[in-house]
Formats: structure tokens, C-alpha cells, sequence
């Protein structure tokens, strides 16, 4: 079976949705039912926004990120070069503010604990891979999706 151009595009996508909802799922468990070897609940809160707010937000996001994942896997996303250069743009942005937070938490011992929240930090990395990804996805023309996938 010939491996399709969106194979490795939905396969790095499905990894990064899998990360974030392990990271949500990690976070839950400690709030509910916290395990001793797990962080402590307060080291995977990288913000003061209310855990009710916070759990609501990190689902729909999980959701957008599968669904867009299953949309590339079955070839369903029409790639888009100006949906590619938005994302780009929001996902090279994204991304350097999150490693820029990293770098000031290291750099900075007495930086705002904000800067210094490592779950959280790591995973917006993983976020701002997410976006990255489908705009690469949205770069390859066209004519490499399957005819019935094309505009």
C-alpha cells in the first residue's frame, strides 16, 4: 500500500495531539486523583487561570488538533498557501515566544515563576510544533491530494 504525501505530516500532527493529551490527561489525574509519581498538580499549571477555564480550553484544543490530524490522515484538508503563510507566521511566532520563555527561565534565576514552569513550557513548544506541521502541510500543491480531496 503507497504511503500517501500527508503520511508523515498526520503522523508527526496525531504524535503531537497524543503529547498534549497527555499532558492534559497528566494534569487531571493530579487535580482528581493525584499519583505520587507525577508532578504535583501546581507544577503542570503554568498560569492563575482557574483549572475549570483551563481544562475547557486545553479540551477544545485538543479536539481542533484531532480533528485537524484525522482531516490530513484521510486526505480530507485541501492544502492552502495562504492558510500555509497564516500559520506559519502564528506558529513561527507562537513558537519563539515559547522558547523564549524557556530561555528566560533558565537564564534568569529570578525570573517570575511563569518562566520557570516546565510542564507547561513544554508543551507549548509541542503547540507551536502542531501549528508548524500543518502549515508545511498546507504547502505541498494540490496536485499531490488524491482527485476527489481537490478543490
Amino acid at each position: 500500500m503507497e504511503r500517501s504525501a500527508s503520511f508523515p505530516y498526520s503522523s508527526a500532527m496525531w504524535t503531537l495531539t497524543a503529547v498534549f493529551a497527555v499532558r492534559v490527561a497528566g494534569q487531571a489525574v493530579q487535580h482528581w486523583r493525584p499519583l505520587p509519581f507525577l508532578p504535583p498538580f501546581e507544577g503542570w499549571q503554568g498560569s492563575d487561570t482557574p483549572y475549570a477555564v483551563l481544562l475547557l480550553l486545553q479540551l477544545l484544543i485538543l479536539g481542533l488538533m484531532a480533528r485537524t490530524s484525522w482531516r490530513v490522515s484521510r486526505r480530507v484538508a485541501v492544502p492552502s498557501r495562504r492558510l500555509a503563510r497564516w500559520l506559519a507566521w502564528l506558529g513561527g511566532i507562537y513558537m519563539a515566544g515559547s522558547l523564549l520563555r524557556i530561555a528566560i527561565g533558565l537564564a534568569v534565576p529570578t525570573a517570575p515563576a511563569w518562566f520557570s514552569a516546565w510542564i507547561s513550557a513544554g508543551f507549548h513548544v509541542a503547540l507551536a510544533a502542531f501549528v508548524l506541521v500543518a502549515a508545511r502541510y498546507h504547502l505541498q500543491p494540490a496536485g499531490r491530494m488524491p482527485p476527489e480531496a481537490r478543490p
